[in-house]
Protein backbone atom coordinates (compact mmCIF):
# COMPACT_ATOMS: atom_id res chain seq x y z
CA UNK A 1 0.00 0.00 0.00
CA UNK A 2 1.71 3.44 -0.99
CA UNK A 3 1.51 6.05 1.91
CA UNK A 4 0.16 9.59 1.94
CA UNK A 5 0.37 12.48 3.00
CA UNK A 6 -0.99 14.01 6.72
CA UNK A 7 -4.75 14.54 7.39
CA UNK A 8 -5.15 18.20 7.34
CA UNK A 9 -7.96 20.47 6.56
CA UNK A 10 -6.28 22.39 3.61
CA UNK A 11 -9.22 24.12 2.35
CA UNK A 12 -11.77 25.66 4.11
CA UNK A 13 -13.59 28.10 1.45
CA UNK A 14 -16.16 25.65 -0.29
CA UNK A 15 -15.17 27.38 -3.70
CA UNK A 16 -11.44 27.71 -3.34
CA UNK A 17 -10.23 24.36 -5.26
CA UNK A 18 -13.06 24.21 -7.98
CA UNK A 19 -12.04 27.76 -8.91
CA UNK A 20 -8.66 26.89 -9.52
CA UNK A 21 -8.81 23.35 -11.04
CA UNK A 22 -12.57 23.38 -11.90
CA UNK A 23 -12.86 19.73 -9.94
CA UNK A 24 -16.30 18.87 -8.78
CA UNK A 25 -15.00 18.46 -5.25
CA UNK A 26 -17.01 21.50 -3.39
CA UNK A 27 -19.38 24.41 -4.80
CA UNK A 28 -18.90 28.00 -4.69
CA UNK A 29 -22.06 28.53 -2.70
CA UNK A 30 -24.09 26.74 -0.27
CA UNK A 31 -26.97 29.48 -0.44
CA UNK A 32 -29.27 27.35 -2.13
CA UNK A 33 -28.68 23.75 -0.33
CA UNK A 34 -32.13 25.08 1.21
CA UNK A 35 -35.69 24.08 1.23
CA UNK A 36 -37.90 26.45 0.19
CA UNK A 37 -40.30 26.95 2.87
CA UNK A 38 -37.04 28.55 4.92
CA UNK A 39 -37.41 31.17 2.03
CA UNK A 40 -41.00 31.39 2.52
CA UNK A 41 -40.95 31.62 6.51
CA UNK A 42 -38.86 34.02 5.95
CA UNK A 43 -40.99 36.55 3.50
CA UNK A 44 -43.73 36.32 6.10
CA UNK A 45 -41.28 36.77 8.76
CA UNK A 46 -40.05 39.95 7.32
CA UNK A 47 -43.78 41.04 6.42
CA UNK A 48 -45.20 40.30 9.68
CA UNK A 49 -42.09 42.26 11.92
CA UNK A 50 -40.49 39.57 13.32
CA UNK A 51 -37.63 38.36 11.58
CA UNK A 52 -35.19 40.32 13.42
CA UNK A 53 -36.18 38.57 16.49
CA UNK A 54 -33.70 37.04 18.74
CA UNK A 55 -34.12 33.32 18.22
CA UNK A 56 -31.93 30.70 19.16
CA UNK A 57 -32.12 27.02 17.24
CA UNK A 58 -30.89 23.52 18.86
CA UNK A 59 -29.67 20.56 16.57
CA UNK A 60 -30.71 17.21 18.20
CA UNK A 61 -31.72 13.52 17.99
CA UNK A 62 -34.87 12.16 20.03
CA UNK A 63 -33.08 8.72 19.15
CA UNK A 64 -30.10 6.65 18.21
CA UNK A 65 -30.44 4.27 15.09
CA UNK A 66 -31.77 1.08 16.46
CA UNK A 67 -29.35 -1.06 18.35
CA UNK A 68 -26.58 2.10 18.19
CA UNK A 69 -24.83 2.90 22.22
CA UNK A 70 -23.16 5.86 20.70
CA UNK A 71 -23.38 8.08 17.81
CA UNK A 72 -20.33 10.33 16.32
CA UNK A 73 -20.30 13.80 15.84
CA UNK A 74 -19.10 14.34 12.51
CA UNK A 75 -18.85 17.63 9.29
CA UNK A 76 -18.76 20.59 11.72
CA UNK A 77 -15.71 21.65 9.91
CA UNK A 78 -18.01 21.37 6.60
CA UNK A 79 -20.95 23.40 8.55
CA UNK A 80 -18.47 26.13 9.38
CA UNK A 81 -17.23 26.25 5.60
CA UNK A 82 -20.94 26.25 4.76
CA UNK A 83 -21.95 28.78 6.85
CA UNK A 84 -19.09 30.82 5.58
CA UNK A 85 -20.04 30.73 2.08
CA UNK A 86 -24.02 31.62 2.20
CA UNK A 87 -24.13 33.61 0.19
CA UNK A 88 -26.70 34.57 -2.21
CA UNK A 89 -25.07 36.00 -5.82
CA UNK A 90 -27.02 37.50 -8.79
CA UNK A 91 -27.58 34.02 -11.05
CA UNK A 92 -29.64 32.60 -7.17
CA UNK A 93 -31.23 35.98 -6.75
CA UNK A 94 -32.72 35.47 -10.76
CA UNK A 95 -33.38 32.19 -10.15
CA UNK A 96 -35.83 33.01 -7.36
CA UNK A 97 -37.13 36.06 -9.00
CA UNK A 98 -37.78 34.20 -11.98
CA UNK A 99 -39.53 31.24 -10.67
CA UNK A 100 -41.76 33.15 -8.23
CA UNK A 101 -40.37 32.00 -4.60
CA UNK A 102 -40.05 35.28 -2.99
CA UNK A 103 -40.78 38.61 -3.32
CA UNK A 104 -39.09 41.68 -4.14
CA UNK A 105 -38.28 43.13 -0.68
CA UNK A 106 -37.32 39.37 0.24
CA UNK A 107 -34.74 39.12 -3.00
CA UNK A 108 -33.06 42.57 -1.39
CA UNK A 109 -32.99 41.24 2.47
CA UNK A 110 -31.16 38.06 0.92
CA UNK A 111 -28.58 39.60 -1.65
CA UNK A 112 -26.94 41.30 1.57
CA UNK A 113 -26.92 38.09 3.64
CA UNK A 114 -24.14 37.67 6.08
CA UNK A 115 -24.76 35.24 9.05
CA UNK A 116 -23.43 37.47 12.07
CA UNK A 117 -24.55 35.46 15.19
CA UNK A 118 -23.17 32.70 17.08
CA UNK A 119 -22.93 28.79 16.93
CA UNK A 120 -21.85 26.79 19.96
CA UNK A 121 -22.04 23.14 19.44
CA UNK A 122 -20.26 19.67 20.21
CA UNK A 123 -16.81 19.66 19.51
CA UNK A 124 -16.37 17.43 15.98
CA UNK A 125 -15.43 14.05 17.08
CA UNK A 126 -17.39 13.63 20.11
CA UNK A 127 -19.71 11.29 21.16
CA UNK A 128 -23.05 12.17 21.48
CA UNK A 129 -26.37 10.58 23.13
CA UNK A 130 -30.63 11.29 22.89
CA UNK A 131 -30.97 15.02 23.53
CA UNK A 132 -27.73 16.07 23.52
CA UNK A 133 -27.39 19.37 22.51
CA UNK A 134 -25.01 18.74 19.00
CA UNK A 135 -25.74 22.46 17.84
CA UNK A 136 -26.59 25.74 18.58
CA UNK A 137 -27.43 28.49 16.33
CA UNK A 138 -28.08 31.76 18.18
CA UNK A 139 -28.89 34.72 16.20
CA UNK A 140 -31.90 36.84 14.43
CA UNK A 141 -34.73 34.48 13.30
CA UNK A 142 -34.38 35.06 9.79
CA UNK A 143 -30.12 34.64 9.60
CA UNK A 144 -30.97 31.55 11.59
CA UNK A 145 -33.94 29.90 10.00
CA UNK A 146 -31.96 29.56 6.13
CA UNK A 147 -29.44 27.19 8.05
CA UNK A 148 -31.67 24.81 8.88
CA UNK A 149 -31.43 22.08 5.61
CA UNK A 150 -27.99 23.16 5.09
CA UNK A 151 -26.80 22.03 8.64
CA UNK A 152 -28.58 18.99 8.89
CA UNK A 153 -27.64 17.83 5.68
CA UNK A 154 -24.39 17.56 6.05
CA UNK A 155 -24.82 16.32 10.36
CA UNK A 156 -26.49 13.77 9.32
CA UNK A 157 -24.75 12.50 6.57
CA UNK A 158 -21.42 12.99 8.22
CA UNK A 159 -22.22 11.56 11.50
CA UNK A 160 -23.90 8.74 10.35
CA UNK A 161 -20.80 7.58 8.35
CA UNK A 162 -18.60 8.59 11.55
CA UNK A 163 -20.17 6.29 13.35
CA UNK A 164 -20.14 3.11 10.92
CA UNK A 165 -16.79 3.84 11.12
CA UNK A 166 -16.35 4.23 14.69
CA UNK A 167 -17.73 0.69 15.61
CA UNK A 168 -15.65 -0.52 12.57
CA UNK A 169 -12.19 0.80 13.98
CA UNK A 170 -13.70 -1.08 17.33
CA UNK A 171 -14.14 -4.31 15.61
CA UNK A 172 -10.53 -4.22 13.69
CA UNK A 173 -8.93 -3.70 17.19
CA UNK A 174 -6.33 -1.44 15.59
CA UNK A 175 -6.17 -2.68 12.36
CA UNK A 176 -5.75 -0.44 9.45
CA UNK A 177 -8.98 0.73 7.60
CA UNK A 178 -8.81 1.71 4.07
CA UNK A 179 -11.96 3.71 2.87
CA UNK A 180 -13.15 2.71 -0.41
CA UNK A 181 -16.48 3.47 -1.01
CA UNK A 182 -16.16 6.30 -3.66
CA UNK A 183 -18.06 4.43 -6.39
CA UNK A 184 -20.91 3.62 -3.56
CA UNK A 185 -22.20 7.24 -3.26
CA UNK A 186 -22.54 10.26 -4.80
CA UNK A 187 -19.03 11.57 -6.03
CA UNK A 188 -19.50 14.53 -3.81
CA UNK A 189 -21.16 12.66 -1.14
CA UNK A 190 -18.33 10.48 -1.42
CA UNK A 191 -15.67 13.16 -0.45
CA UNK A 192 -17.64 13.96 2.56
CA UNK A 193 -17.70 10.38 3.21
CA UNK A 194 -14.26 9.80 3.32
CA UNK A 195 -13.15 12.88 5.81
CA UNK A 196 -15.96 11.62 8.24
CA UNK A 197 -15.10 8.05 8.11
CA UNK A 198 -11.26 9.31 8.86
CA UNK A 199 -12.70 11.34 11.78
CA UNK A 200 -14.33 7.85 13.06
CA UNK A 201 -10.80 5.75 12.61
CA UNK A 202 -10.43 4.70 9.13
CA UNK A 203 -6.80 5.70 8.13
CA UNK A 204 -6.50 6.30 4.71
CA UNK A 205 -9.21 6.69 1.48
CA UNK A 206 -8.63 5.39 -2.16
CA UNK A 207 -10.21 8.61 -3.09
CA UNK A 208 -8.37 10.94 -4.51
CA UNK A 209 -10.88 14.20 -4.10
CA UNK A 210 -10.71 13.30 -0.48
CA UNK A 211 -6.67 13.51 -0.59
CA UNK A 212 -6.74 16.86 -2.82
CA UNK A 213 -9.66 18.26 -0.45
CA UNK A 214 -8.65 17.52 2.74
CA UNK A 215 -5.46 15.74 3.13
CA UNK A 216 -6.57 12.42 3.86
CA UNK A 217 -3.90 9.93 2.95
CA UNK A 218 -4.64 8.16 -0.03
CA UNK A 219 -3.88 4.23 -0.81
CA UNK A 220 -4.48 2.38 -3.93
CA UNK A 221 -2.87 -0.15 -6.37
CA UNK A 222 -4.27 -2.19 -8.94
CA UNK A 223 -8.10 -3.64 -9.64
CA UNK A 224 -9.23 -7.00 -11.04
CA UNK A 225 -9.23 -5.35 -14.78
CA UNK A 226 -5.70 -5.07 -14.68
CA UNK A 227 -4.47 -8.90 -14.39
CA UNK A 228 -7.29 -9.54 -16.83
CA UNK A 229 -5.81 -6.84 -19.26
CA UNK A 230 -2.42 -9.49 -19.45
CA UNK A 231 -1.85 -12.48 -20.79
CA UNK A 232 -0.96 -14.12 -18.08
CA UNK A 233 -1.49 -13.80 -14.27
CA UNK A 234 2.69 -13.52 -13.73
CA UNK A 235 3.19 -10.83 -16.67
CA UNK A 236 0.08 -7.96 -15.21
CA UNK A 237 2.32 -8.91 -11.37
CA UNK A 238 5.49 -7.97 -13.10
CA UNK A 239 4.04 -4.94 -15.01
CA UNK A 240 3.05 -4.13 -11.67
CA UNK A 241 6.02 -4.47 -9.36
CA UNK A 242 8.60 -3.29 -12.46
CA UNK A 243 5.95 -0.06 -11.46
CA UNK A 244 5.34 0.59 -8.25
CA UNK A 245 8.08 -1.56 -6.41
CA UNK A 246 8.30 -5.02 -4.34
CA UNK A 247 6.69 -3.25 -1.78
CA UNK A 248 3.28 -3.01 -3.63
CA UNK A 249 0.16 -4.99 -2.80
CA UNK A 250 -0.42 -7.24 -5.33
CA UNK A 251 -4.71 -8.46 -5.82
CA UNK A 252 -4.85 -12.60 -5.80
CA UNK A 253 -8.06 -13.57 -6.53
CA UNK A 254 -8.90 -13.46 -10.03
CA UNK A 255 -7.95 -16.75 -11.05
CA UNK A 256 -6.77 -19.51 -8.24
CA UNK A 257 -5.45 -17.64 -5.14
CA UNK A 258 -2.57 -20.78 -3.98
CA UNK A 259 -1.46 -20.24 -7.72
CA UNK A 260 -1.66 -16.58 -7.38
CA UNK A 261 0.19 -15.87 -3.94
CA UNK A 262 3.46 -18.45 -5.15
CA UNK A 263 3.23 -16.21 -8.50
CA UNK A 264 3.30 -12.77 -6.44
CA UNK A 265 6.15 -14.14 -3.83
CA UNK A 266 8.15 -15.38 -6.76
CA UNK A 267 7.79 -12.08 -8.88
CA UNK A 268 7.93 -9.99 -6.06
CA UNK A 269 10.67 -12.04 -4.02
CA UNK A 270 10.40 -12.28 -0.25
CA UNK A 271 9.83 -8.49 0.40
CA UNK A 272 6.66 -8.16 -1.10
CA UNK A 273 4.32 -5.45 0.59
CA UNK A 274 0.56 -7.18 0.50
CA UNK A 275 -2.03 -9.68 -0.87
CA UNK A 276 -5.07 -8.50 -1.48
CA UNK A 277 -8.31 -11.04 -1.24
CA UNK A 278 -11.50 -9.95 -2.47
CA UNK A 279 -13.91 -12.73 -2.80
CA UNK A 280 -14.55 -16.46 -1.22
CA UNK A 281 -14.05 -17.00 2.92
CA UNK A 282 -11.97 -14.46 3.64
CA UNK A 283 -12.00 -16.32 7.18
CA UNK A 284 -10.56 -19.46 5.35
CA UNK A 285 -8.38 -17.95 3.16
CA UNK A 286 -6.51 -15.54 5.58
CA UNK A 287 -5.10 -18.80 7.10
CA UNK A 288 -4.65 -20.53 4.53
CA UNK A 289 -2.15 -17.55 2.42
CA UNK A 290 -0.94 -16.35 5.66
CA UNK A 291 0.55 -20.29 6.04
CA UNK A 292 0.96 -20.00 2.60
CA UNK A 293 3.34 -17.20 2.50
CA UNK A 294 5.08 -18.48 5.36
CA UNK A 295 6.05 -21.39 4.13
CA UNK A 296 7.44 -18.92 0.98
CA UNK A 297 9.64 -16.95 3.12
CA UNK A 298 7.34 -14.13 2.66
CA UNK A 299 6.57 -13.91 6.93
CA UNK A 300 6.56 -10.38 6.52
CA UNK A 301 4.08 -9.72 3.45
CA UNK A 302 0.55 -8.28 4.79
CA UNK A 303 -3.07 -9.67 4.46
CA UNK A 304 -5.77 -6.89 2.86
CA UNK A 305 -9.40 -8.11 2.53
CA UNK A 306 -11.85 -6.32 1.20
CA UNK A 307 -15.57 -7.62 -0.18
CA UNK A 308 -18.31 -5.77 1.20
CA UNK A 309 -17.24 -5.60 5.07
CA UNK A 310 -19.24 -4.18 7.44
CA UNK A 311 -18.36 -4.03 11.54
CA UNK A 312 -19.93 -7.56 11.97
CA UNK A 313 -18.03 -9.39 9.39
CA UNK A 314 -14.57 -7.12 10.23
CA UNK A 315 -15.00 -8.75 14.27
CA UNK A 316 -15.74 -12.38 12.62
CA UNK A 317 -12.27 -11.57 11.30
CA UNK A 318 -10.37 -10.37 14.56
CA UNK A 319 -8.84 -14.11 14.85
CA UNK A 320 -7.71 -14.19 11.44
CA UNK A 321 -4.24 -13.48 10.13
CA UNK A 322 -5.28 -10.36 8.39
CA UNK A 323 -3.39 -6.99 8.41
CA UNK A 324 -5.82 -4.23 7.03
CA UNK A 325 -9.70 -4.11 5.83
CA UNK A 326 -10.67 -2.30 3.10
CA UNK A 327 -14.51 -0.78 3.19
CA UNK A 328 -16.69 0.23 0.44
CA UNK A 329 -20.41 0.91 0.35
CA UNK A 330 -21.14 -0.42 3.94
CA UNK A 331 -18.95 2.67 5.51
CA UNK A 332 -20.42 5.31 2.93
CA UNK A 333 -24.37 4.13 3.42
CA UNK A 334 -23.54 4.20 7.27
CA UNK A 335 -23.91 0.32 7.66
CA UNK A 336 -27.90 0.27 7.46
CA UNK A 337 -28.24 3.75 9.04
CA UNK A 338 -27.64 6.23 6.57
CA UNK A 339 -29.21 8.95 8.39
CA UNK A 340 -28.55 9.81 12.39
CA UNK A 341 -32.43 11.99 11.97
CA UNK A 342 -30.90 15.00 13.84
CA UNK A 343 -33.49 18.28 14.07
CA UNK A 344 -33.16 21.45 13.98
CA UNK A 345 -35.45 23.23 16.49
CA UNK A 346 -36.59 26.72 17.61
CA UNK A 347 -36.07 26.35 21.62
CA UNK A 348 -36.02 29.80 22.67
CA UNK A 349 -36.96 33.53 21.14
CA UNK A 350 -37.40 36.99 21.90
CA UNK A 351 -40.89 38.84 22.37
CA UNK A 352 -39.16 41.82 20.44
CA UNK A 353 -36.27 42.99 17.70
CA UNK A 354 -34.93 44.70 20.60
CA UNK A 355 -31.27 43.22 21.02
CA UNK A 356 -31.46 43.16 24.97
CA UNK A 357 -34.88 41.66 24.82
CA UNK A 358 -35.05 38.50 26.89
CA UNK A 359 -35.37 34.81 25.41
CA UNK A 360 -38.28 32.82 26.48
CA UNK A 361 -38.32 28.79 25.65
CA UNK A 362 -40.84 27.50 23.39
CA UNK A 363 -41.03 24.53 22.39
CA UNK A 364 -43.17 21.96 20.29
CA UNK A 365 -45.77 20.36 22.16
CA UNK A 366 -47.53 17.73 19.47
CA UNK A 367 -48.63 14.13 20.15
CA UNK A 368 -46.66 11.52 18.61
CA UNK A 369 -42.97 11.44 19.90
CA UNK A 370 -41.93 14.73 18.42
CA UNK A 371 -42.14 16.51 21.63
CA UNK A 372 -38.78 18.80 22.16
CA UNK A 373 -37.49 20.65 25.15
CA UNK A 374 -38.12 24.54 25.39
CA UNK A 375 -35.08 26.76 26.66
CA UNK A 376 -30.94 27.28 25.34
CA UNK A 377 -29.45 23.96 26.52
CA UNK A 378 -25.56 23.35 28.08
CA UNK A 379 -24.54 19.59 28.17
CA UNK A 380 -22.25 18.05 30.49
CA UNK A 381 -20.48 14.49 30.67
CA UNK A 382 -19.43 14.47 34.75
CA UNK A 383 -16.72 11.02 35.07
CA UNK A 384 -16.60 8.57 37.52
CA UNK A 385 -14.01 8.40 39.76
CA UNK A 386 -11.45 6.19 37.41
CA UNK A 387 -12.60 8.51 34.12
CA UNK A 388 -15.27 6.89 32.81
CA UNK A 389 -17.90 8.97 31.50
CA UNK A 390 -21.30 8.12 33.95
CA UNK A 391 -24.36 10.21 32.34
CA UNK A 392 -25.08 12.95 29.42
CA UNK A 393 -26.82 15.65 31.68
CA UNK A 394 -28.67 18.14 29.78
CA UNK A 395 -30.05 21.22 31.42
CA UNK A 396 -30.82 24.79 30.98
CA UNK A 397 -30.13 28.18 32.54
CA UNK A 398 -27.30 28.40 35.25
CA UNK A 399 -24.68 25.25 35.27
CA UNK A 400 -24.51 23.51 38.45
CA UNK A 401 -20.94 24.27 39.62
CA UNK A 402 -20.27 20.59 39.99
CA UNK A 403 -20.47 20.12 36.47
CA UNK A 404 -18.78 23.34 35.01
CA UNK A 405 -15.34 21.93 34.81
CA UNK A 406 -17.04 19.00 32.29
CA UNK A 407 -19.13 21.24 29.92
CA UNK A 408 -19.07 19.66 26.44
CA UNK A 409 -20.03 22.29 23.91
CA UNK A 410 -17.49 25.14 23.16
CA UNK A 411 -17.89 28.12 20.48
CA UNK A 412 -17.28 27.62 17.09
CA UNK A 413 -18.52 30.83 15.35
CA UNK A 414 -18.72 34.36 17.53
CA UNK A 415 -20.62 37.51 15.52
CA UNK A 416 -20.72 35.98 12.07
CA UNK A 417 -17.14 34.74 12.54
CA UNK A 418 -15.64 31.47 12.88
CA UNK A 419 -13.65 30.67 15.47
CA UNK A 420 -13.65 26.88 15.94
CA UNK A 421 -12.17 25.58 12.58
CA UNK A 422 -9.38 22.94 13.58
CA UNK A 423 -7.35 20.33 11.74
CA UNK A 424 -8.87 17.00 11.18
CA UNK A 425 -6.24 14.96 12.49
CA UNK A 426 -6.98 16.94 15.57
CA UNK A 427 -10.51 15.74 15.28
CA UNK A 428 -9.60 12.33 14.56
CA UNK A 429 -6.96 12.19 17.67
CA UNK A 430 -10.75 13.52 20.11
CA UNK A 431 -12.64 11.03 18.58
CA UNK A 432 -10.20 8.59 19.63
CA UNK A 433 -10.01 10.32 23.49
CA UNK A 434 -13.26 10.06 24.26
CA UNK A 435 -13.85 6.42 23.01
CA UNK A 436 -11.24 5.46 25.81
CA UNK A 437 -13.36 7.67 28.61
CA UNK A 438 -16.79 5.73 27.81
CA UNK A 439 -17.56 2.38 29.47
CA UNK A 440 -16.32 -0.64 28.06
CA UNK A 441 -20.04 -1.66 26.77
CA UNK A 442 -19.88 0.56 24.15
CA UNK A 443 -16.96 -1.14 22.64
CA UNK A 444 -19.61 -4.18 22.47
CA UNK A 445 -21.46 -4.56 18.80
CA UNK A 446 -24.42 -6.55 19.81
CA UNK A 447 -27.77 -4.15 19.83
CA UNK A 448 -28.32 -2.42 23.02
CA UNK A 449 -29.18 0.45 24.76
CA UNK A 450 -27.33 4.20 24.45
CA UNK A 451 -24.43 3.54 26.71
CA UNK A 452 -24.95 6.91 29.01
CA UNK A 453 -28.06 8.04 29.88
CA UNK A 454 -29.67 11.32 28.93
CA UNK A 455 -30.32 13.24 32.54
CA UNK A 456 -32.55 16.56 31.95
CA UNK A 457 -32.01 19.27 34.57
Amino acid sequence: MNEGREGTDRSPAYGERPAETGLPVTVPSTALFTDQYELTMLQAALRAGTAERRSAFEVFTRRLPEGRRYGVVAGTGRVLDAVENFRFDDQMLDFLRENGVVDGPTLEWLADYRFSGDILGYPEGEVYFPGSPLMRVEGTFAECVLLETVILSILNHDSAVAAAASRMSVAAGGRPLIEMGARRTHELAAVAASRAAYVGGFDTTSDLAAGFRYGIPTVGTSAHSFTLLHDTERGAFTAQVDSLGSGTTLLVDTYDVEEAVRTAVDVAGPGLGAVRIDSGDLLLLAHRVRQQLDDLGADKTRIVVTSDLDEYAIASLAAAPVDAYGVGTQLVTGSGHPTCSMVYKLVARADSDERDAPMRPVAKRSMGGKTSLGGAKWAARPPDAAGVAEAEVVGSGPVPPELADHLLQVELVKDGTVVGREPLDAVRERHKAVMGRLPMSAMQLSRGEPVLPTEHR
